[in-house]
């Protein structure tokens, strides 16, 4: 353990002291709720579940995209070269960089949410805080999974086109933008199998005070290993 938070500890100090990423990467997806989302919420149910839905999206960003896939172009410094060459247990290094992206990710969360309060009918007293925080993070866990295992398994060059192929499509496809039952009917039968929907489902129902379905809980938990397992090889393939 004493190894895992002296990466958590370098990671954290490395991107606070780099502004110019970490603003924007924080600003961007509170951005993208006011251009395209804030201005057409006229009623609390629709606010509440579209902002949730831009929560979803923010966290989604940062762990997936901004840290997850930021690790192919670490893989090029000497210094991740001499990480790797260390002792170190598989999951050491995947879950620094995962839960550094979780605490920037919440932050970005709560800017949606700050923003959403000044601009949209949204009544946050109707959701369920506690097991919306527990939603996202439920959620956040295997994406910033993937995006390590991505990183991990492509070269630089590629990581970061293939990461926007994966990222863009599960934005979309989990009804993170709109709601799944607007999408083409095409969208909605292929969003039943990607891990957003299932993750969207568990932080919709959080935002209107509802229990959470078991069966988008179970679906996300599988995909939390199925990522962590992956993760951790390709961890391993490269220092073999």
């Amino acid at each position: 353990m004493r190894a895992f938070f002296a990466h958590l500890r370098a990671e954290l100090i490395g991107l606070l002291r780099v502004p110019g990423f970490l603003i924007p990467t924080l600003v961007f997806p509170s951005m993208f709720f006011l251009i395209f989302a804030a201005p057409y919420l006229k009623t609390w149910p629709a606010a509440n579940q579209t902002t949730a839905s831009f929560m979803t999206f923010a966290v989604f960003t940062v762990v997936f995209f901004q840290f997850g896939v930021a690790v192919a172009q670490e893989r090029e410094n000497p210094w991740y070269a001499y990480l790797r060459a260390l002792p170190l247990a598989p999951w050491v290094r995947p879950a620094a960089l995962v839960i550094t992206g979780l605490l920037f990710a919440l932050l970005a969360a709560a800017v949606v949410g700050g923003v959403a309060a000044a601009t949209t009918p949204i009544q946050p007293e109707r959701a369920a805080p506690l097991a919306l925080f527990a939603a996202l993070l439920m959620g956040a866990i295997p994406m910033g999974l993937f995006g390590v295992a991505l990183a991990l398994l492509l070269s630089p060059r590629a990581a970061l086109p293939v990461a926007n192929l994966v990222y863009l499509p599960l934005s979309f496809l989990g009804g993170l933008w709109m709601p799944p039952e607007v999408l083409p009917g095409w969208a909605q039968r292929l969003s039943l199998y990607t891990p957003t929907r299932h993750w969207g489902e568990l932080v919709w129902a959080s935002a209107g005070g509802n229990p959470w379905p078991l069966r988008s809980a179970l679906v996300l938990l599988a995909y939390t290993l199925a990522f962590a397992l992956v993760a951790a090889w390709a961890w391993r393939r490269g220092r073999a």
